[in-house]
């Protein structure tokens, strides 16, 4: 089974990830925060994120920059996930290794479309 780390400060949208996600068979966990998701990610790396651009303690972009230049880091389809409708912002996230960008607020189709992982490769 693919995991996935949702990772946002809001309790509402990993919720609704995560409902979204365990439906398409992921195995889903949760991180608050940058630096959480970035423990756990050493403990053990999921082979998909969901990441919030603006959080407390470290930012999905310092998250993102960690995570890629860790070892595993790499693997990870990291989905970046933003309120902010900046380009600046978003080549940003993809120049640090975000492998694809979706906009808040998101629905059920957006969401399967970005984590359908067989149709991505």
């Amino acid at each position: 089974m693919k995991s996935c780390l949702i990772v946002d400060d809001s309790t509402v949208v990993r919720k609704v990830a995560r409902r979204i996600l365990e439906d398409m068979d992921y195995i889903v966990d949760e991180a608050e925060d940058g630096q959480e998701a970035f423990d756990k990610c050493r403990a053990e790396m999921p082979d998909a994120i969901l990441l919030d651009w603006n959080m407390p303690i470290l930012s999905g972009l310092e998250f993102l920059k960690l995570l890629r230049g860790y070892e595993g880091g790499e693997k990870p389809h990291v989905v970046y996930c933003t309120i902010e409708n900046d380009i600046g912002a978003i080549a940003l996230a993809l120049k640090a290794g975000a492998s694809d960008y979706m906009m808040k607020p998101f629905n059920r189709a957006i969401l399967e479309a970005k984590f359908d992982l067989d149709q991505a490769a």
